[in-house]
């Protein structure tokens, strides 16, 4: 018992869990009707589309790679998803299905230049967030907005499904999918060993640039997705929908414990994360704090969480240092 204890209480998910029951309590004790079934569901809806960036930025990082584009391609295809809708008059269903196409298609340009020209992601991801925001602003000329969508559609995002919000039994779903995915899947699982060491990951027989297209791929899909979601949440497709989401999901996915440096992180931490930012940006409203606020604190938390995961490696160097140099001044004294 006193193992079990001692090796959960320690890890970082636990630690974090701690911290969002923590936010819970206390924004329900100063924010009124802040712990209201009706403000729950409401922290869901408008949580879904940083969730679902934040699940498919996991395996990404765990595989030593980031993904800065993601908010861009959420704009973008939100815009080509209004314009196959109203211009092209496709159905809501018609204009999702090509919008997700559409998606795998922009992961797919960066998954080739990443893996086919070996370019760095943060390179060629800050490249296409550059790229895809420019095409939204592009289309809509900065000013056209997409609007009037069936109250069919709508229901996606406005209304609920099962007592529940509608849109959060998709993301159940789909945070299903990548958890298993990454957990327990062999597939998965060669994400921490590509993270760790690509190269090594080649010896071992695992098709490295292979696995880590279909991740940029799928991060292209779950983007699609999220847009079509952010659309009938909003009622509206702007050229700046998604602005700052990236940072959001990458902010969620290091928070629950994931190493920006790839090779160790889980889906479920990732999850704790998105939480945490959810709950500390709706209670700081209920509390009457500005918005301001909850980008600083925010930012403290994704430092904190950074920290977290370097200085115990920086004393374990420091210590192993100090072991090394305790027999050759002993052998010097002698």
């Amino acid at each position: 018992m006193k193992n079990f204890l001692r090796s959960n209480i320690a890890k970082h998910e636990t630690v974090l869990l701690a911290v969002v029951i923590t936010e819970w309590f206390y924004f329900n004790s100063v924010g009124a009707h802040f712990g209201s079934l009706d403000n729950t569901f409401d922290i869901v809806r408008h949580s879904v589309e940083i969730g679902l960036l934040a699940l498919v930025m996991t395996p990404i990082i765990l595989t030593g790679g980031i993904d800065l584009s993601v908010g861009s391609l959420l704009g973008l295809c939100a815009i080509l998803f209004g314009k196959l809708w109203r211009d092209a008059h496709f159905s809501p269903m018609a204009a999702g299905i090509c919008t997700l196409g559409i998606g795998a298609v922009a992961g797919g340009l960066n998954a080739t230049l990443i893996t086919w020209l070996r370019l760095p992601p943060l390179i060629v991801t800050l490249g296409t967030y550059s790229l895809f925001r420019g095409l939204a602003e592009a289309i809509t000329h900065g000013v056209d907005t997409f609007t009037k969508f069936p109250d069919s559609f709508l229901f996606l995002g406005q209304e609920r499904f099962l007592g529940m919000p509608a849109q959060a039994p998709i993301f159940i779903l789909v945070a299903i999918f990548v958890w298993l995915l990454v957990h327990r899947t062999t597939f998965g699982r060669s994400f921490r060993v590509i993270g760790f060491s690509p190269e090594g990951a080649r010896y071992a027989g695992i098709p490295v640039e292979r696995r880590i297209a279909m991740v940029y791929v799928l991060a292209g899909i779950i983007s699609a997705l999220a847009a079509i979601i952010y659309t009938a949440r909003l009622g509206q497709a702007k050229a700046d929908a998604g602005t700052g989401y990236e940072l959001y999901a990458i902010t969620a996915v290091v928070l629950g414990g994931t190493s920006i440096f790839g090779g160790i992180g889980t889906v479920h931490g990732t999850l704790l994360g998105v939480a945490a930012i959810a709950i500390l940006s709706n209670g700081l409203v209920h509390a009457r704090q500005p918005r301001e606020v909850a980008g600083m604190l925010t930012g403290l938390l994704l430092i904190l969480a950074l920290c977290s995961s370097v200085v115990p490696k920086l004393f374990a160097r420091l210590r192993a240092r100090r072991q090394t140099a305790a027999p050759i001044q002993a052998v010097k004294t002698s």
